[in-house]
C-alpha cells in the first residue's frame, strides 16, 4: 500500500513540475510518466541493492534513456522530459537534515549528512551523463548498421 502511494505521488509530483515548466498535451504525460518510472525503478532496485547511491544512479540512467527516446519520438529537447522525470529522485530529505544539522550546530552530523547529500546528487548527475552517453552510442551504432 505504501509503495502504491509513493508511486502515485511521484506521478503527481512530476505532473505538477511538468505543468510548472509549461509542458503541454501528451508531452505533459510523457514527462509525468517518466517521474513515476524513475521512482518505480528506485523502489524496485531496493530489493537487490542496499546502496542508495547505486539505486539513484541506475534509476537516473534508465529514466535518461527513456527521456532521450521519447524526445526523439516527439521531436522535442530531452530536457523537456528529463527535468520532470528526475524530480522524485531529488534528495530532499537528506538535504533537509543536512541544513537542520547546520542550523542546530551539530557539525559532525552536518558533515556526514552533507557528504551523503552530495553523493546522492552526484549519483543522479552521473546517471544522467551515463544514460545520455549510452543512448547516443546506441543511436550511432543504429545509424551505422542501417548503412
Amino acid at each position: 500500500m505504501i509503495y502504491t502511494t509513493q508511486i502515485i505521488m511521484a506521478l503527481l509530483g512530476s505532473l505538477g513540475f511538468s505543468i510548472l515548466f509549461n509542458i503541454r498535451g501528451k508531452k505533459l504525460w510523457y514527462a509525468a510518466i517518466g517521474g513515476m518510472l524513475s521512482w518505480v525503478i528506485y523502489l524496485f532496485l531496493h530489493l537487490w541493492l542496499n546502496n542508495e547511491m547505486s539505486r539513484f544512479f541506475i534509476s537516473s540512467l534508465i529514466v535518461t534513456i527513456y527521456s532521450e527516446a521519447i524526445a526523439r519520438i516527439e521531436k522535442t529537447p530531452t530536457t523537456t522530459f528529463l527535468t520532470s522525470a528526475v524530480v522524485p529522485l531529488i534528495p530532499g530529505r537528506s538535504l533537509y537534515y543536512t541544513m537542520s544539522y547546520a542550523i542546530n550546530g551539530m557539525l559532525d552530523k552536518f558533515v556526514s549528512s552533507g557528504i551523503q547529500t552530495v553523493g546522492l546528487s552526484a549519483s543522479i548527475a552521473a546517471g544522467i551523463m551515463a544514460g545520455s552517453s549510452v543512448f547516443r552510442v546506441f543511436m550511432v551504432m543504429q545509424r551505422k548498421l542501417k548503412r
